[in-house]
């Protein structure tokens, strides 16, 4: 695929162009892979994604594959820890987000909410199919993505705002927004049906 039919935002780095064609807008089910993921698209707040996308192994390693239940147990040395691990971003709120996150998602799972069911209930169950002809058409959020945001904020969860939250249903599969000339416009479609 030629670089000036994919998505003009990946550009032509290979860790982003791979994102973009195997990961971007690809429906994900699985509720600790989704937690995941909301939880480092919280980290990109403030910055770009290939940064965070770079440390995303290093994330995992260090978050203990992001198992809600070790991080909710993690104490101040834990902290500590993160705090002084460069593969992470290194911000005391951005830390805490993700302990926070992790309750709220353990939260959600004891009140019966599977956080796939609860997190694609704004979606009707089924990706919004987009036909955007060019990036600048692509909104920043919507209201599905304000709904969704309020919902987990109401819930415990942190750094969900509603631009993160349409950032991250855009690359969960949520919301199909490849630009229609995009080939991974026509298999995110079909992957959603």
């Amino acid at each position: 695929m030629s670089e000036t039919q994919r998505c003009p935002w990946c550009g032509t780095d290979p860790l982003y162009v791979h994102y973009h064609d195997t990961v971007w807008g690809r429906p994900e089910w699985n509720p600790q892979a989704l937690f995941e993921k909301l939880c480092l698209d919280g980290q990109q707040a403030g910055l770009s994604w290939i940064t965070i996308l770079r440390k995303q192994e290093t994330y995992r390693k260090a978050y203990d594959g992001f198992d809600p239940e070790k991080i909710v147990r993690y104490d101040d040395q834990k902290v500590a820890e993160l705090l002084a691990n460069p593969g992470v971003i290194r911000n005391r709120l951005k830390v805490q987000s993700i302990i926070k996150n992790a309750r709220g998602f353990l939260d959600l799972k004891e009140k019966g909410d599977n956080f796939a069911d609860f997190l694609w209930k704004f979606v009707d169950g089924a990706p919004i199919q987009n036909h955007w002809q060019t990036f600048g058409e692509v909104p920043v959020t919507t209201p599905e993505a304000e709904a969704m945001s309020k919902a987990l904020k109401k819930a415990g969860f942190t750094f969900v705002g509603p631009t993160i939250v349409y950032a991250f249903m855009q690359a969960v599969g949520m919301v199909n927004d490849h630009l229609v000339a995009c080939p991974q416009h026509r298999e995110c479609r079909a992957l959603g049906n």
